[in-house]
């Protein structure tokens, strides 16, 4: 038998081998894709101006400080007054005033009395003399009135108030005016007030034995028992 030729096995090149072979042209390749890169995104970035962070100082002012303050010397001791010395002149123990008489001072040359002005009492408040002072003569109806005159929501809240009422009373004890004097701080509670008097009757107020009219002042309380 011939014996046949024996061949070796054709070797193939490995990964290492296959990448060393490549190395360049990847290489290279990369730089210039990598420079073409670099240079495009330079030319078409957009301008870029930085702004304007520039300010402005105040100007200082100098401020002026006030002179110094001189103390000024103590006063100097007052001096004790003199003593008294009498007069040497001689004074006359006789000294009168002459009396006024009618004869030298004839009533028609004297001046009449000043005329006494009239005011309006009922005007406004103000103080009016008298030795007796008017009072209430109807009470119940007075707190009837106060039943019906409390306004409703405040009377179940329980909200109270006491309102401070000028009456004018005239010489016949009949109320003339009432005005709010002080105020209880709710205006509803002041209109009830108005309202209950407008009820009130008073007796005469008397200046010794003369009826007068007066300006008096009433409280009215409203609350809750």
């Amino acid at each position: 038998m011939t014996p046949e030729a024996v061949t070796a096995p054709e070797m193939q090149p490995s990964a290492n081998d296959r990448l060393k072979s490549t190395f360049n042209s990847w290489f290279w390749g990369s730089m210039i894709a990598a420079t073409v890169v670099h240079f495009g995104t330079f030319a078409l970035w957009p301008e870029l101006q930085a702004e304007d962070f520039s300010f402005e100082s105040e100007e200082l002012e100098a401020i002026e400080l006030p002179p110094e303050i001189e103390i000024p010397p103590p006063p100097q001791q007052i001096s004790r007054p003199a003593t008294p010395v009498m007069a040497s002149a001689e004074i006359d123990e006789d000294i009168t005033i002459a009396p006024t008489t009618f004869e030298e001072n004839p009533v028609e040359d004297l001046p009449p009395p000043p005329e006494e002005e009239a005011t309006d009492l009922s005007a406004q408040p103000t103080f009016t003399p008298f030795t007796v002072a008017p009072t209430i003569q109807n009470r119940q109806e007075v707190v009837r009135a106060m039943t019906r005159e409390y306004p409703p929501l405040l009377r179940d809240a329980g909200i109270g108030g006491t309102v401070l009422v000028y009456f004018f009373i005239d010489e016949s004890g009949v109320v003339q005016d009432y005005r709010i004097h002080e105020s209880s701080g709710h205006q509803a509670l002041d209109d009830a007030a108005l309202a209950v008097a407008d009820v009130y009757r008073f007796t005469a107020a008397l200046n010794r034995d003369k009826k007068v009219p007066v300006w008096v002042q009433f409280p009215i309380t409203f609350q809750v028992r």
